[in-house]
């Protein structure tokens, strides 16, 4: 199945009162060629938290490159799943997997 997404990076600024927020503006589209959905548990600090994990298919892109692609997100079907991976596919020219994760 193919899906629409938009590829979104965080922004951040400073608030009047001395902290931090972090938004996300839009940087385009993908389709993406969506694999199974994972889920698991990962505990972290003593609090154990659900993780879905998704990979998924699409275009080779710049913005994707491996090491910018770091604080990406991608959103689609009413989530937000940020990318934790991207891996050039050496088999087929012009694409790339991008491994995707949200807590749940």
């Amino acid at each position: 199945m193919k899906v629409v997404a938009s590829l979104m990076r965080p922004v951040e600024a400073q608030t009047p009162y001395g902290g931090r927020v972090v938004s996300y503006e839009p940087v385009g589209s993908l389709w993406l060629a969506l694999g199974a959905r994972r889920r698991r548990e990962r505990t972290e600090g003593g609090v154990t938290r659900g993780v879905e994990t998704l990979s998924a298919t699409t275009r080779a892109d710049p913005r994707l490159a491996e090491g910018a692609a770091e604080g990406l997100i991608v959103r689609f079907g009413g989530a937000d799943w940020g990318v934790v991976g991207v891996e050039v596919d050496p088999k087929a020219a012009g694409r790339a997997r991008l491994n995707l994760e949200r807590a749940r």
